[in-house]
């Protein structure tokens, strides 16, 4: 809520992100031993698009109460690195902890979380061991807000509905002094937010000092104060110092390296390094009648596009309340996974490939351009801009097969010395293979 674009196209210590394509999100926490959303049941708020009423109506109460209870006994935080390593993700963010304030590590900031529960264990270190040990990048969600801590302050049934000063058009100019502005939620003490800013420190310096090297660090939740109010300057200070290779989202009220966008793509790609997160389904915690959830030919299709804009795709799935990873969304994964394996390198560590006319997607590398058939051409199609003297075969990935090509230029233009002669190359329609989306390797000398 209330992101802000970035304008830079590198991000300091975090090259790998631009280019890395693909990463998993994961939401949990106690509440999903109740099969209800994380989070948002407190304050009495949907924020499934096009939906204004909770599906899951409970009183604050009820959504806490299952937190000493939880034991989740089939939790396997290898099997979720495999998983996500399996499907191609690059990198993993995980819920340390959401809107609703329990904390899924061990924190002497807080008796609010899995160290008091039935079940003990620091799910955020086997987390964080298992993704390292995969080779992939480790990535900690954190939420600036607590809804659950008195000196926030806590959330209660009687601040219900939730406060207009929250949403993101309160702050346009042309909303002064209306109850979008007016109509605001019980403030802190001085001494309480005194007491909870250490809080929040405190929290940040275990997540950064006591798990190794972590890699991202995602806020969310600070759109409830301001900048001034969070001490944004001094939060990245201390950031940078416990951890000066982490790369942060923008939720830091603009103190962050890349823009998120949350489930829908802008028309635009922004100028700077970006992610798009999207669930599975409509919730992002595991919820059974959450059966909405997207066609793997969708997610597929989602994930060309955002990177052939410059971006990564930050695809969630929730865990169950037991610790198990739901069959459906598995098998979700599991379909990613099929198309990955032939046709990886075609988003990850690709750009965008501008200056090549094509109907649909493409993205590039070094040696290779790649043609994304999101629609299935009929007979024979032209892509124009490519450097003609350097393609060396094209093939369609799915099969391996070589495709015929013609090439063509303007013969008058007159090219530079080192530079390519870029012309326009004609190809017949290949037969459609069985994969999700098909893509044609255009490879270059």
């Amino acid at each position: 809520m209330k992101a802000t674009n970035q304008g830079s196209r590198t991000i300091s210590g975090g090259e790998w992100f631009t280019g890395a394509g693909f990463g998993m999100f994961v939401h949990w926490d106690h509440a999903s031993s109740q099969g209800i959303e994380i989070g948002w049941p407190i304050v009495g708020k949907s924020i499934i698009p096009g939906e204004t009423e909770p599906r899951h109506k409970v009183t604050a109460e009820q959504y806490h109460s299952s937190a000493s209870t939880f034991n989740p006994e089939k939790w396997n935080a290898a099997e979720l690195a495999q998983m996500a390593k399996d499907s191609g993700a690059q990198y993993v963010v995980f819920t340390t902890r959401h809107h609703g304030g329990y904390s899924m590590f061990h924190t002497k900031h807080s008796d609010f979380g899995i160290q008091h529960s039935e079940f003990e264990r620091d799910i955020v270190r086997e987390y964080a061991d298992a993704v390292r040990a995969q080779g992939m990048r480790v990535g900690f969600y954190y939420s600036l807000s607590d809804w659950h801590h008195d000196d926030y302050p806590k959330y209660l049934d009687s601040d219900r509905p939730y406060k207009k000063e929250h949403f993101p058009e309160a702050d346009w100019e042309e909303m002064a002094g209306s109850p979008l502005q007016i109509d605001k939620h019980r403030r802190s003490t001085p001494e309480q937010w005194g007491r909870y800013l250490e809080y929040v420190r405190g929290q940040i310096t275990e997540l950064l000092t006591n798990y190794g090297a972590v890699d991202l660090l995602w806020f969310d939740g600070g759109w409830e104060r301001s900048c001034e109010e969070w001490d944004c300057a001094g939060l990245r200070e201390l950031i940078k110092s416990l951890q000066p290779n982490v790369i942060i989202n923008e939720r830091l009220h603009g103190f962050g390296d890349y823009y998120t966008p949350e489930q829908s793509m802008p028309a635009v790609a922004p100028t700077g390094p970006w992610e798009m997160c999207l669930t599975l389904g409509r919730h992002w915690g595991w919820t059974p009648d959450d059966k909405e959830l997207k066609s793997p030919l969708r997610l597929v299709r989602t994930l060309i596009e955002v990177t052939s804009r410059g971006g990564n795709l930050l695809l969630n799935t929730g865990i169950r309340g037991d610790g198990s990873i739901d069959p459906t969304q598995r098998e979700h994964f599991a379909l990613i996974e099929d198309w990955m394996k032939l046709h990886q390198r075609s988003v990850i560590g690709v750009e965008p490939a501008d200056g090549i006319d094509f109907y649909g997607p493409i993205t590039r590398t070094q040696n290779s351009i790649y043609l994304h058939l999101l629609f299935q051409p009929v007979k024979e199609f032209t892509i124009r801009g490519l450097p003609v003297d350097r393609i060396k075969r094209v093939i369609l990935m799915a099969t391996g097969e070589e495709l015929p090509y013609t090439v063509n230029f303007e013969v008058h233009h007159r090219f530079k010395p080192g530079e390519d002669r870029t012309g326009e190359m004609y190809l017949n329609s290949p037969i459609p293979s069985s994969a999700l989306v098909d893509v044609i390797e255009i490879q270059l000398s």
